[in-house]
């Protein structure tokens, strides 16, 4: 079977709290775990879309409505469906791993450096399709 989900790659959630929502895989277990014996991914997404902008708005108006918030999360690979889309995101490979998760400070500080990245990104144009909520 080839390698669908490398790093970098985006996919939608089928499943669960965040069904719906896009995210970009971070790191893949194709043989899963000791813990996690199935084929899974370390992912991260946005939970809450920013909105639209006009070219009326204010700076301040601006800055609020592109806000987006972050969420990580280990997803079995049945509950993920791949794009044909691809993130460039080098920094987000070394803020989330397995051990992430099991302390919650650490969850908390890689969701805050995937928001700044996320929200660089969306600000310079980058990626729009990524940044847009599915609509169904």
């Amino acid at each position: 079977m080839p390698k669908i989900y490398k790093p970098g790659k985006v996919a939608i959630v089928l499943q669960g709290r965040q069904a719906g929502k896009k995210v970009v895989v971070i790191k893949q277990h194709d043989d899963g775990t000791k813990e996690r014996p199935y084929p899974h991914a370390v992912v991260a997404g946005v939970e809450r879309y920013p909105r639209k902008v006009t070219k009326r708005m204010g700076q301040k108006k601006l800055a609020a409505r592109s806000k987006v918030k972050p969420f990580i999360k280990v997803v079995n690979y049945s509950h993920l469906f791949p794009t044909r889309y691809a993130l460039e995101l080098e920094g987000l490979k070394g803020t989330v791993s397995t051990e992430t998760f099991r302390e919650p400070t650490q969850r908390e500080d890689s969701k805050k450096t995937i928001k700044k990245l996320l929200e660089e990104r969306y600000v310079t144009g980058k990626n729009k399709w990524f940044f847009t909520q599915l609509r169904f």
